[in-house]
């Protein structure tokens, strides 16, 4: 459970990940309902991912129209990798200076000349939209815990990046999925978090690891999100990548949750 004097997050600092709705984002029209939806829970933020082939010039109309701020997107990893003045473009349009790359697609976590030109790339990536005016985060799963010399891979990955190139998107239920302390990584990176994925871990009667709504499940996000505010922290993005019910339901509980435990 949180606890109402360890969080001094801002409510306008509370975002959702339509990743969570991505089913429900696939055109201009389903995507501008969701987006009625997402506001009228109290959301004031999104992040973009998982959208249909919707213009970008559409995408802020909507969001615009019902006061929704795009804090962050995921870009496609091939594009940030390959073609970063793409991901720049978009970001320019969206008029977001915030984006993550979303998924190591491609990547083998067990081979030393894989992880380096990974490396590689983001680094120079984010150079490029450093120059731009612009930030690239990394948004990890729980593969990047794979012990590479000694160390996780995710340690590799922003020891060897230059931090002003290379931020930190964490993901809670994937860093205690991969067996790391949400906390502690948070602690680790200090004044390079952002923004961070709240994404709540729960067991079933089955015995599996599921995805909760906040306050749902086991994270202690009274220690996670003040630690994550000490590591500059600006955007608190609500994320679940599957849901056991309707979604928009499960985006409700997990702000009215937070929203409940806020103290500013």
């Amino acid at each position: 459970m949180l606890e109402e004097a360890s969080l001094t997050m801002k409510i306008n600092q509370i975002a959702a990940q339509l990743y969570t709705v991505r089913d429900f984002c696939q055109n201009a029209a389903a995507l501008a309902a969701t987006a009625r939806k997402i506001r009228a829970i109290g959301y004031e933020a999104v992040q973009l991912s998982g959208l249909g082939p919707i213009p970008v010039a559409e995408i802020v109309r909507i969001m615009a129209g019902e006061g929704l701020v795009i804090c962050a997107t995921h870009e496609p990893s091939a594009v940030i990798l390959d073609e970063p003045e793409k991901a720049i473009a978009t970001l320019q349009q969206l008029g977001c200076r915030l984006t993550a790359y979303p998924w190591p697609q491609g990547v083998d976590f067990t081979d030393a000349g894989s992880i380096t030109t990974l490396v590689r790339k983001l680094d120079a990536a984010g150079a490029k939209l450093r120059a731009a005016g612009l930030t690239l985060g990394y948004h990890n799963h729980d593969l990047e815990f794979i012990k590479f010399r000694g160390a996780p891979v995710l340690d590799h990955i922003y020891a060897q990046t230059d931090p002003q190139n290379l931020v930190a998107e964490l993901d809670t239920y994937w860093v205690h999925f991969g067996g790391g302390d949400c906390v502690e990584w948070c602690r680790k990176l200090r004044s390079r978090l952002p923004f961070i994925h709240l994404k709540d871990y729960a067991m079933t009667p089955e015995r599996k690891p599921a995805f909760a709504e906040i306050g749902e499940g086991t994270l202690p996000f009274a220690r996670i999100i003040p630690e994550a505010e000490a590591s500059g922290c600006q955007w608190f993005i609500v994320e679940q990548d599957t849901c056991p019910r309707d979604p928009f339901v499960s985006l409700k509980m997990s702000f009215e949750h937070l929203k409940a435990r806020l103290v500013s």
